[in-house]
């Protein structure tokens, strides 16, 4: 009996001092290591033992694996939480600015003068803008009428009003319309274009050089993607410009339908009007405002193989943008993924 009662009280003895040992230990050390990178690993979580050695890293506050179960976005980085949009479009040029401000807010070789093609045509049409009445007629000459496509096939015998065919400028992007129209207002097309150059100028446009009225390639003949998000938010600015730039197709005086070029008003939620333009020269260009709850900005591009799905990408950045610099939090989750796509 008083063998069994000695056993009994030297294992009660003993299971006493070891957990006073075990309590004395430092917490950290009875907590389970994981066996990651530390650069795997928040920096915050990692001790200066573990990181020093780059072999583990230990959990923190006992019970919160918080920093276990977040994982960096897929298709985010960092705190900008925005998408790598240049690895995203094919154009060898692009601009976003804000259209309120003129703020840059993503460029990429903005400034490398290209060829222009028909995207130069918003100088064509601003300026017969202000300088013909609506009413007006226009003669149309034969070096007008033998102008390439696009075009809407004017007839030297015929005149046509003012009005249809700056409609047939900015919508249809016809090469007729605009050398009919710089005969009319000029009387050579080589001094209309001197006219654009020095519009483009007065906009801030400082390395546009225009050749023709029509944005066809001609030699010294250039401008740059950040050049026609200049052009393009002035004459965005004009109410009547505006206006014409936000329909889908007219009909003319004498009954001709005129479509618009500009896919994305259809497509791209927010277009309120643009202007394409292509050559084999220039590869397709393009130049356009978007308007949604963040604002309005402009986007511009040049030697582009797929225009479309170039432009999606950043209007979807370009707003993306503008909510960050507000302040914004994070898009949430589906908000991310659309960005993304």
């Amino acid at each position: 009996m008083l063998k069994t009662t000695f056993i009994f009280f030297f294992l009660a003895v003993t299971s006493f001092f070891l957990n006073l040992i075990w309590s004395s230990v430092p917490y950290a050390a009875q907590v389970p290591i994981l066996e990651f990178s530390a650069k795997q690993m928040p920096q915050k979580e990692v001790s200066k033992t573990t990181a020093s050695r780059g072999e583990c890293v230990i959990l923190g506050k006992r019970g919160n694996i918080s920093s276990i179960k977040t994982r960096p976005s897929k298709y985010y980085s960092g705190s900008s939480w925005l998408p790598n949009v240049r690895k995203k479009i094919s154009s060898k040029s692009a601009i976003i600015i804000d259209a309120e401000t003129g703020k840059t807010l993503f460029s990429k070789q903005a400034d490398t003068p290209r060829q222009p093609a028909s995207t130069i045509k918003v100088l064509t049409g601003m300026i017969a803008l202000k300088s013909l009445e609506k009413n007006e007629w226009v003669s149309v000459s034969r070096h007008a009428s033998r102008m390439p496509r696009s075009k809407i096939y004017l007839e030297t015998k015929k005149q046509y009003k003012a009005n249809d065919l700056i409609n047939a400028v900015l919508l249809a992007s016809a090469n007729d319309a605009s050398v009919a129209l710089a005969e009319k207002i000029a009387g050579r097309e080589s001094d209309f274009a001197e006219m654009m150059t020095l519009r483009a100028r007065l906009w801030g446009a400082k390395n546009t050089v225009c050749r023709t009225a029509s944005g066809l390639t001609a030699k010294g003949q250039h401008s740059t993607a950040r050049d026609l998000a200049l052009i393009f938010r002035h004459a965005m600015q004009d109410e009547e410009f505006l206006n014409r730039m936000k329909k889908e197709k007219v009909r003319t005086s004498y009954g001709k339908i005129l479509r618009s070029h500009n896919k994305a008003l259809w497509r791209i939620d927010g277009a309120e009007g643009g202007k394409t333009g292509y050559t084999r020269a220039a590869r397709q260009t393009y130049v356009g405002q978007f308007s949604r709850y963040e604002g309005s900005i402009v986007v511009a591009i040049m030697g582009s193989e797929t225009m479309w799905t170039d432009i999606k990408n950043l209007v979807d950045y370009g707003f993306a943008r503008k909510k960050q610099l507000a302040g914004k939090k994070p898009a949430g989750k589906s908000e991310k993924v659309a960005l993304a796509n």
